[in-house]
């Protein structure tokens, strides 16, 4: 069984009631392993120990610690310590347990390095991989999908029921497509050379059709020329 790719959000300092690892702990009760797991810190500032107890309990659990986000550097030491990745992440992007926050629906979120088979990464804006999706992963935002390489595993666009979303690779070979509602399998043929390609609606239908490199910001900000050259990805049997 391949390992799965989870995220857990701390509450911010202001507002927790509870430890890092008791906000663990809670979240352990429902999570699936095995797993890897990102950490999102917000502001909270985990020392060294706080870290390894944290790092401990979830590998008890079958899942692996193997990224840590905070709002500053300071944030990251225990971290980089640790041997862990780190990456800032800023105030205005972070999602609180507590409901207080909810994220933009055009906020941006961007992966870098590539997701293998068993990773599945969510997203309530738009998703920027920067990296290859492989057979196997899955990747889904209420906005654009876009990926800087090769998309061949799941890709859905517009989960929230957004049709103006699109999904856009340099090459784009997925095993299945759903923007919205809508499903259809990935092409089959070779891509054309020096094209990044987009998968847009057409109607009711998923259309293939070549894409200018330069990527929205926001969810739902899908454009591109209404004169597909490649046919319609079939739907699924």
């Amino acid at each position: 069984m391949q390992a799965e790719l989870h995220h857990l959000q701390l509450t911010a300092q202001a507002r927790s009631n509870a430890s890092a690892l008791e906000e663990l702990a809670a979240w352990l009760s429902s999570a699936e392993a095995p797993a890897k797991l990102w950490l999102h810190c917000a502001d909270r500032v985990l020392n060294l120990p706080e870290l390894r107890a944290i790092q401990g309990r979830a590998g008890e659990a079958g899942i692996e610690l193997v990224r840590v986000q905070a709002n500053t550097a300071l944030g990251l030491v225990a971290a980089a310590a640790l041997g862990l990745e780190t990456s800032l992440e800023p105030a205005a992007a972070t999602t609180e347990q507590a409901g207080l926050a909810e994220p933009e629906p055009n906020t941006l979120t961007i992966h870098r390095g590539t997701l293998r088979s068993g990773d599945h990464l969510e997203v309530p804006g738009t998703l920027l991989v920067l990296g290859d999706v492989n057979p196997g992963a899955r990747v889904s935002a209420g906005g654009d999908v876009c990926v800087w390489g090769r998309l061949r595993g799941v890709a859905h666009a517009g989960s929230g029921g957004q049709e103006t979303a699109r999904i856009v690779a340099l090459q784009l070979r997925p095993l299945q497509l759903r923007i919205a509602g809508a499903v259809a399998r990935g092409p089959e043929d070779q891509p054309p050379a020096g094209f990044c390609e987009q998968a847009v609606l057409r109607g009711r239908a998923i259309a293939i059709e070549p894409a200018e490199p330069q990527w929205p910001l926001q969810a739902g900000g899908a454009s591109g020329s209404p004169n597909p050259t490649r046919p319609s990805p079939r739907p699924p049997s």
